[in-house]
């Protein structure tokens, strides 16, 4: 073997370990990336169930209070209504004399 060719092959040898050790980086970045990409991902659904269920909650107190507010109209409803015929009965228990 001449030393041209010694040459050469040291030569090759060398670029194909710089190759290797650049693959390497790059499958090592490439796990970097898709690890913090799933970081992300559990990160964004954790938070997504958390506005889900922050959402629920408001819509359950709206529902509540929507029901409290109805059922006060109710009753004050009725509890006007019954004083209007209670007005309506002493109108009359006057204009009859009793």
């Amino acid at each position: 073997m001449t030393e041209d060719a010694a040459f050469e092959q040291l030569q090759a040898r060398l670029i194909a370990e710089q190759f290797s050790h650049t693959i390497d980086l790059l499958r090592k970045e490439i796990q970097s990336l898709q690890a913090e990409q799933q970081h992300s991902k559990q990160m964004a659904d954790h938070r997504l169930l958390a506005l889900e269920s922050s959402i629920q909650d408001h819509e359950t107190r709206l529902r509540s209070v929507t029901d409290g507010v109805t059922q006060f109209k109710v009753w004050s409803g009725l509890a006007s209504g019954g004083s209007g015929i209670m007005a309506i009965v002493a109108l009359i228990r006057s204009w009859l004399g009793g």
